[in-house]
């Protein structure tokens, strides 16, 4: 296209910073290769042929698209441009990533987020199936396919009702004080479902407390052991990061003590994979909000 603006290989080649015999060799092959003259040349001047004249529209239109695509490709690689998808606890997806995604896009308005909350479990297999570039949830066993990086611990505590009879008998808490878990002993006990990350951890807890406790009932969702509680039904134990996702208004946290018990929550990426320039900065941004809390 150059050479057809100019009407000269030898301005052409010094707009294009080549040398002449280069460019006139590779106008050569293109015509080689098209099996067509695509320049009518003479000592004085150079012109496009009928051919060449419909192939300058043509060229025009790919050199656009490759310009459009190759800004398209620099935008990603520097992490302005693509899509991040996150598997995380619905207790992780609701707290931890909207404080870390709104930081993240004010830098990156361009790049989408796809949000898959769910159980550990369902964590793990999105991130080792691929379908997540990168996961929160407790720390997993050890496994050859996924790295984990931990990110912060979060305590678990006694919740009931605000303005219930054992919250008026706890009375205000003094500093770094704590209710035993021996407080289940002689209360409604509601748990989480048996496949949970949280059942798993207060089922450990009771057992290192020497406790036989039975659930009086069994809820999949915080929200549902949140109502239960607040109905005056029993009391739970829950993390204090899943606060925000039950009846909060009504209820009370306090940090459960002997045995004191803390799920560690982190990032797990696939082994081996590497992360989108996109995830990989949206991975700094969430570690430097919530490392070590």
């Amino acid at each position: 296209m150059r050479v057809a603006e100019m009407g000269s290989f030898s301005e052409a080649a010094r707009r294009l910073a080549v040398s002449q015999p280069a460019l006139s060799r590779t106008i050569r092959l293109l015509e080689e290769g098209l099996g067509v003259r695509v320049f009518d040349r003479d000592t004085r001047n150079v012109a496009l042929t009928p051919a060449g004249a419909e192939l300058k529209p043509i060229a025009e239109r790919l050199m656009a698209e490759w310009r459009s695509a190759f800004g398209e490709l620099s935008q990603f690689v520097a992490g302005r441009r693509g899509r991040i998808t996150v598997a995380a606890l619905p207790s992780a997806a609701a707290v931890l990533l909207p404080p870390a995604i709104e930081i993240f896009r004010s830098e990156h308005p361009h790049v989408e987020f796809r949000i898959r909350d769910g159980l550990s479990g369902s964590v793990l297999q999105a991130v080792a199936d691929g379908e997540a570039e990168m996961g929160l949830t407790v720390q997993p066993t050890p496994t050859e396919n996924l790295i984990y990086r931990p990110l912060m611990a979060d305590a678990f505590g006694l919740v009931c009702r605000r303005d219930g009879p054992m919250f008026r008998a706890l009375g205000r808490p003094r500093p770094g004080e704590g209710v035993p878990w021996s407080v289940f002993d002689a209360h409604p006990f509601i748990a989480m479902a048996p496949k949970s990350s949280v059942r798993a951890m207060t089922d450990a807890a009771f057992l290192r407390a020497g406790l036989a406790v039975t659930p009086l009932y069994e809820c999949a969702f915080l929200g549902t052991a949140g109502s239960l509680v607040a109905a005056g039904l029993g009391i739970t134990a829950l993390p204090r990061l899943t606060m925000p996702l039950v009846a909060a208004k009504h209820l009370a946290w306090r940090p459960l003590v002997r045995p004191t018990v803390r799920r560690a929550i982190g990032v797990v990426t696939r082994a081996g994979r590497t992360l989108s320039p996109a995830a990989a900065e949206f991975l700094a941004t969430l570690s430097s909000l919530h490392a070590l809390e």
